[in-house]
């Protein structure tokens, strides 16, 4: 495990530093509001093109000012770092709000008066983060959350696959799971360079890229926790194991692992690495702090996969494979709303505001019908499945 955790070290810090490189060649802001007030041009001139009834032209400048600005210059990153994630995901529904709006025909008035919102919005937060003054210590803390934030559910996930693995005797399966996420970490080096020089890919791209993945997740992991619940019973495991074991593990089952763990890491790692691209740029007088956040992040995230891997294995069997199939389900759940607001931000999906939710990150509930309907769908075929291998567990014991 140890080498996998260096080798996937190693190249992370490599390609950051690539990355920086390659940033270092595009225009500098000296201040957040010198961003704002570029972008506040960009809105301005995208309500003139819908006022001259060009929607489609006015919802390319919003994305301009958003993918182009409010995400690739970093702004999106330093108000989820240094002001709070709630307002990052209300400013990302905002513009959304309004490309909606356009697309919809609204009244100029109502699409103006949004706009100002938006714009509210921006000037207010980059007068915060302007009016912070940058420390070492600010520095450090935002490098470890973000590290910490994109990283967690990839850990939750992995290290809840090798644990199950190595209960369940097939221990020689968790290189499998081991070389799938460095893989990913491969594939996520390869998509970071991709989005930042390669081919130009659009920000809206990015979302779809990490949409998809987040729903093919959610499939994946709903199959695995469904697998791992239907074994909780020591009757139905040790049935399992003297007939079907060798063959589910050596087939269908470990290509879904190793699928679980690969989407896992990839899903975030591109963005995770871009992240950082431009946070190294940005903190010229504290890059060591840069470099300290992740390092004390990844410590973390190690010691939580630690505590879940090896800290349950004293467990009786039917709490392990109930908790770890739980998790699973809760994990699935979470993706299936992240990966439908990926998409929202790509204009993929519409957005349908719901006033009275607030946004829950780590859960991936967000505001919008459109992220919530898939999460209730998952939380009744999760209860429907639990039920139905209660009750088949019931009929057999009776018998």
């Amino acid at each position: 495990m140890k080498k996998y955790l260096t080798l996937t070290w190693l190249i992370f810090v490599s390609v950051v530093a690539f990355a920086s490189s390659s940033y270092a060649a595009e225009k500098k802001y000296e201040t957040w509001n010198a961003i704002i007030d570029e972008m506040d041009v960009i809105l301005n001139d995208a309500y003139d093109l819908y006022f001259m009834k060009d929607p489609e032209k006015a919802k390319a400048r919003v994305n301009n000012a958003y993918f182009g600005f409010y995400e690739k210059h970093g702004v999106e990153r330093a108000v989820m770092s240094y002001i709070s994630g709630k307002r990052g995901t209300d400013t990302e529904y905002q513009f959304a709000k309004i490309k909606r709006l356009m697309s919809d025909g609204a009244p100029n008035k109502t699409v103006r008066a949004e706009i100002d919102v938006i714009l509210k919005m921006l000037h207010e937060d980059a007068n915060e983060l302007d009016g912070k003054k940058e420390s070492g210590w600010s520095v450090l803390l935002a490098s470890f959350i973000i590290i910490f934030r994109e990283g967690l559910e990839a850990i939750l996930v992995i290290a809840a696959i090798s644990a199950y693995l190595v209960r369940s005797g097939n221990i020689r399966m968790v290189k499998v799971v081991y070389m799938s996420s460095l893989f990913a970490v491969f594939a996520s080096v390869l998509a970071a360079i991709a989005l930042n020089s390669i081919v130009n890919l659009s920000g809206a791209n990015q979302e779809i890229i990490e949409g998809v993945a987040m729903l093919l997740a959610t499939v994946v992991l709903f199959f695995i926790s469904n697998w791992m619940f239907s074994k909780a019973e020591a009757e139905a495991w040790k049935n399992y194991v003297e007939g079907k074991v060798k063959s589910a593990i050596s087939s269908g089952s470990s290509i879904a692992l190793g699928f679980a763990a690969f989407l896992a890491v990839f899903r975030e790692g591109a963005e995770t690495i871009l992240f950082y691209q431009a946070m190294l740029s940005e903190s010229k007088e504290h890059m060591d702090m840069v470099w300290y956040g992740l390092a004390i992040g990844t410590l973390v995230l190690a010691v939580i996969f630690i505590i879940i891997r090896f800290g349950t294995m004293r467990l009786p069997l039917k709490p392990f494979f109930i908790g770890t199939s739980i998790l699973m389900y809760i994990m699935a759940i979470a993706f299936a709303g992240g990966g439908v607001k990926e998409l929202q931000e790509a204009d993929i999906i519409h957005v349908t505001p719901v006033d009275f939710v607030r946004s829950i990150e780590v859960l991936g509930i967000y505001p919008t019908v459109e992220t919530l309907l898939p999460q209730i769908f998952m939380m009744i075929v999760v209860a429907f499945s639990i039920s139905y291998y209660k009750t088949k567990y019931l009929k057999r014991r009776k018998k």
